[in-house]
């Protein structure tokens, strides 16, 4: 039976931090089903590349649009093994939006897989999950997980934390590493390619 995975995104996600896993996941097999707020089937979001060229902070230019395949307002975390929440600057805005804190919860209260990646742990703090949780984000999430009860670490960009159900990562250089884990989180093992 096909593993499904929900991934959580929205209007400016970071382009590589949706279409990266968004791909992966299918290549090995998953069925993803990519939504936002407000977006149905065949909806697009602008996506923001964020790139670090040695500025205090991330460069942001124009990205790709991203294809939502489902409509957000069908979605039903029953129906998931497990989520996957893109950054960017999506996370600061939709995680105001109800549904997505609800869906979140769900994941978390049924200890279902979750990987995060980026500013997407601002929808955890939200969703307050992280009481008790070691896990990773972008450096200026770091305080907003401090203050949602967990403990954030500080890693390499390329590397990601395990805490039971969840798998965290701070950037997109990221990606082979939250995704090993979050393969193995969902009981998939990729071996002998």
């Amino acid at each position: 039976m096909t593993k499904k995975i929900l991934m959580l995104a929205g209007d400016y996600v970071e382009d590589y931090e949706a279409m990266v896993p968004f791909q992966a996941l299918l290549s090995v097999g998953f069925e993803v089903d990519a939504c936002a707020p407000d977006r149905k089937s065949g909806d697009t979001v602008p996506t923001a590349v964020h790139d670090f060229v040695g500025d205090q902070t991330y460069r942001e230019t124009p990205g790709h649009q991203f294809a939502i395949n489902i409509d957000f307002d069908k979605v039903n975390p029953e129906d998931y093994d497990g989520l996957y929440v893109c950054g960017g600057r999506a996370p600061e805005y939709i995680r105001l939006n109800k549904r997505i804190i609800e869906i979140t919860q769900h994941f978390f209260e049924t200890n279902k897989p979750v990987a995060a990646i980026c500013h997407g742990i601002q929808i955890l703090t939200t969703a307050r999950v992280l009481e008790g949780r070691t896990l990773t984000a972008y450096v200026a999430v770091g305080p907003d997980i401090e203050l949602a009860g967990g403990t954030w670490k500080n890693i390499p960009a390329d590397q990601a934390i395990v805490d039971g159900n969840l798998v965290t990562s701070p950037a997109w250089p990221g990606h082979p590493a939250i995704l090993k884990e979050f393969y193995k989180l969902l009981g998939v093992e990729i071996s002998g390619l």
